[in-house]
């Protein structure tokens, strides 16, 4: 029983930075869009701050928790895309990338806030302490990685949102097509290419160079600011 509850505690620490990243992430981007002049996610309840509403099945659970039960060196997670019809942003192209920057820059808040609670919440039990600080870590940690991967230029993802918005319109054109092909593309640049150069005893961690290292960077910079 006591193994039990000890997992439940050590879950927790994951489950709760989890669900507010991407709960926050998204409801950052639907309230983005109607500051522009689009309610579609407000028409559809996604900006609630609920988590249920945002939850995707696979993206926000079954994921994170295969990393978990796998120890994986990091923890990756999404929830249900925003709904948001571009076409009714004004302006357009500004409107684009101040949604596209909302999500990410949740993250970047979020990961702040978790520094700052790491120095000023008042002390409680050792065990309470000891709960809090490895919940705030992981928080930071998650956070950074998110906003970081989330920024890459490739369609869909936010990045890639606002490289199409700053783009010429023949550039844009094609980076638009990509959004139905660019999370394959992604996942196999990210996960897949590695997993394969690596039976070929090629070692190649292309989300190490672009997503971790970078997010160990913006987590030193944030705490020489913040801490």
């Amino acid at each position: 029983m006591n193994d039990i509850i000890e997992l439940i505690v050590s879950a927790t620490t994951w489950i709760i930075p989890v669900l507010l990243a991407v709960t926050l992430h998204e409801a950052a981007h639907g309230f983005a869009a109607k500051l522009f002049g689009d309610d579609t996610a407000q028409r559809m309840g996604r900006l609630s701050l609920n988590p249920i509403r945002h939850i995707d099945p696979v993206g926000t659970i079954l994921i994170p928790a295969l990393l978990l039960v796998t120890a994986a060196p990091f923890l990756f997670g999404y929830a249900k895309p925003v709904p948001v019809a571009f076409h009714r942003l004004h302006p357009q192209r500004l409107g684009v990338i101040c949604v596209a920057i909302a999500g990410p820059a949740t993250n970047i808040a979020l990961a702040i806030a978790s520094i700052l609670l790491l120095v000023w919440l008042p002390s409680f039990s050792p065990s309470v302490n000891d709960w809090l600080a490895t919940m705030l870590n992981q928080s930071l940690w998650l956070n950074c990685i998110l906003a970081v991967f989330n920024m890459l230029p490739i369609p869909p993802l936010d990045g890639g949102r606002v490289l199409t918005a700053i783009s010429p319109m023949p550039i844009a054109r094609v980076l638009a097509r990509m959004e139905k092909t660019g999370m394959i593309i992604l996942i196999g640049l990210v996960f897949l290419l590695p997993f394969v150069t690596t039976q070929l005893g090629i070692h190649l961690p292309i989300f190490q160079w672009l997503v971790l290292e970078p997010a160990n960077a913006l987590v030193r910079l944030l705490a020489d600011i913040f801490a």
